[in-house]
């Protein structure tokens, strides 16, 4: 629907739909009296689609006023908002859209020199970049000069005239546009079919009728709507339209279905004021009404204090006075019997069905959650070490050819058998000459494990012995402990389960008074399997946790002199984590890995190929470990018995 008011600089006749005429004797029937003037013009427009122009000279004398600023700001959505202020009501100003200017002129308007000067207003990021003003005989022109796609929107109230420039990329009735281009939520969103309005100097309430007319609503207006409003809209949804109209006239609206009232701001808020104390004096004449509310799964204190605290903020409740609000009435009260876990519900009938209704969606069983922990502890090792020692020892005497060959298991049972065999030889000759005189190891580089296997060889002629022992030692070892704590708990319940010992050792404290004896303690220290966790089932289905988990093991204890002292190895992991339903994730791992290498030698002789070995003794390790832990939890649906 169009609707043009004629203007002087391009006069316009406005079309009119089937029933044209039945709309103007409403208008003019409508308009009356001292809105005559305005409402011929209009009717005259609509009926016979004769161009009419009302500020043709002939028909019409403008007052002479003064534009008092000029004033730019930047709107929603990115939009350039021109405020031309008069010095009084009554300017006629008319917009027009040339390629990229916006030129308004107000021909009954003077300028004075202090706003004659060009503005630049692109650091405002709207479709103006540029504002420039003057005044002539013709009156005062004010230019915009403009960037880009853009809709215009023009409206006037008393001595304001405004001018919005919005960028066709975010348009005015789009409100999920305007709030990604300038991140604030928008109040509502228009959806009404668009309108072009361009009037001059109406009344109010014509224009809600043409409103009306297009919406298929019926408007209600009151008697104390009044005055004139100058309006040039293009292509805008009628609903923002009438929220325009009814901002700058200082006017309110309150739909009931398909019924509009549109009244005075103060008028309005009078009226549902009166609306409110007439339905607390009938709150207050009320007569009380006592109920008792058995809670199965809650507690009927915590319920209570839900209640009541909600009440008294928000000014009603427990006979306080004030306006009522929240659960309770003004003159209400509410109280709970811990033995019996009930309600005891004081209160207007109205007040005590909405107080059962809430008691009824809180009073629910609560879900529960099964969690299962696995702590896994997974070990591996290897270590292989060679080392050797030797000696040679010599004799006093006359060294025959015969000579003695000892083996065995250790260098010890080696240098026993050839020491035997020296002592049988010994023997047999009553000179002596063939006494041995062992000396000791030249070479002791065994392998650092008392439990290595060892080979020992001891060679003895008539005047020498050499004593070899080598030594090796290789070891692997595989470990897994596994643990499996279990618990279930309510939702948002902190569950703990821990299993364990304590393990004591002993201290010792200062003697106290005369004495200077310590005094022993004993002291124990936890050694724990433990479980903390609280869970949180959303809505969509999931667990959200937030665990604890322990593991300790007592690895060894170390000796002092008072007793032993344990050492014990921690793993612990706090986290929160987000689950699905059954699922098994891991929560946490550490993987430790140590490769060493040892040599020990005597320098220059270990280094030679071969012979080497019997100077240096070698040995390397490898251990892994890890430790990983999984949660999984489930859920477990409580059914309401009826």
């Amino acid at each position: 629907m169009t609707v043009n008011n004629a203007n002087h600089s391009r006069p316009a006749a406005s079309t009119c739909r089937a029933g044209a005429f039945g709309l103007a004797v409403g208008l003019l029937a409508a308009l009356g009296g001292a809105h005559a003037a305005p409402a011929s013009a209009v009717a005259v427009g609509i009926a016979q689609s004769v161009p009419v122009s009302p500020l043709d000279p002939a028909k019409r004398t403008p007052a002479r006023i003064e534009v008092a600023d000029i004033d730019f700001n930047r709107g929603e959505g990115g939009s350039g908002k021109l405020t031309l202020r008069f010095d009084q009501p009554g300017a006629i100003a008319d917009l027009q859209n040339e390629a990229s200017r916006i030129v308004i002129q107000v021909p009954n308007a003077s300028l004075p020199g202090s706003l004659q000067r060009p503005l630049d207003v692109s650091d405002f990021a709207t479709p103006v970049q540029g504002i420039s003003a003057r005044t002539g005989a013709g009156g005062t022109t004010v230019v915009l000069d403009t960037r880009g796609g853009y809709e215009t929107m023009a409206y006037q109230s008393d001595n304001q005239y405004i001018v919005e420039v919005v960028p066709r990329a975010a348009p005015v009735a789009t409100a999920a546009a305007t709030e990604r281009a300038t991140g604030v939520a928008t109040e509502r969103t228009y959806s009404g079919d668009p309108v072009t309005f361009n009037f001059q100097d109406v009344p109010v309430r014509t224009v809600l009728q043409l409103i009306a007319e297009e919406s298929d609503l019926n408007i209600v207006v009151s008697d104390t709507v009044s005055g004139n409003v100058t309006l040039r809209l293009v292509n805008v949804p009628w609903d923002q339209a009438m929220d325009i109209v009814l901002r700058a006239k200082g006017l309110d609206k309150r739909r009931s279905g398909n019924v509009v009232w549109v009244a005075p701001q103060d008028e309005i808020a009078s009226y549902e004021q009166n609306i409110q104390q007439a339905r607390m004096a009938i709150e207050n004449s009320a007569e009380l009404q006592t109920e008792f509310l058995p809670v199965n799964y809650a507690n009927a204190e915590e319920i209570a204090r839900l209640l009541t605290e909600t009440s008294r903020a928000s000014g009603g409740g427990g006979g306080e006075g004030g306006q009522a609000g929240g659960f309770l009435s003004p003159r209400g009260s509410l109280s709970a019997d811990a033995r019996t876990n009930t309600l005891l519900v004081i209160d207007i009938p109205e007040r005590v069905a909405e107080i059962r209704n809430l008691v009824t969606q809180l009073d629910k069983p609560v879900d529960q959650v099964l969690i299962e922990a696995r702590i896994v502890i997974a070990t591996e090792s290897f270590a292989r070490e060679l080392g050797a020692r030797f000696g040679i020892s010599g004799a006093d005497g006359d060294y025959n050819d015969q000579s003695s060959v000892g083996v065995g298991s250790s260098y010890t049972d080696a240098r026993g058998n050839a020491q035997n065999r020296a002592d049988a030889i010994a023997g047999g000759d009553p000179s002596g000459r063939y006494e041995i005189n062992p000396g000791g190891l030249n070479v002791n580089l065994p392998t650092s494990f008392s439990n290595a296997g060892a080979l020992a060889l001891s060679i003895l002629n008539a005047g020498y012995m050499l004593d070899i022992e080598l030594s090796a030692l290789q070891q692997q070892g595989r470990g897994e402990v596994i643990s499996n704590p279990r618990i279930v708990t309510s939702n948002q319940k902190e569950a703990i389960i821990k299993q364990g010992q304590e393990v004591g050792y002993v201290t010792i404290s200062p003697s106290q008074g005369a004495g200077t004896i310590p005094i022993p303690n004993v002291q124990f220290k936890e050694v724990l399997l433990e479980l903390v966790v609280t869970p949180t089932i959303t809505n969509d289905g999931r667990v959200f946790m937030n665990l604890v988990v322990k593991k300790d093991e007592v690895e060894g204890f170390v000796d002092t002199s008072i007793g032993d002292v344990p050492t014990i190895s921690t793993r612990e992991v706090t986290t929160a984590v987000l689950v699905e339903d059954g699922q098994t994730v891991v929560v946490g791992g550490v993987y430790e890995f140590r490769d060493r290498e040892d040599v020990s030698k005597v320098p220059f002789l270990g280094d030679l190929p071969f012979l080497g070995n019997l100077f240096r003794s070698k040995g390397r390790s490898h251990e892994k470990a890890e430790l990983l832990i999984f949660v999984t939890p489930k859920v477990m649906r409580v059914a309401q018995r009826g």
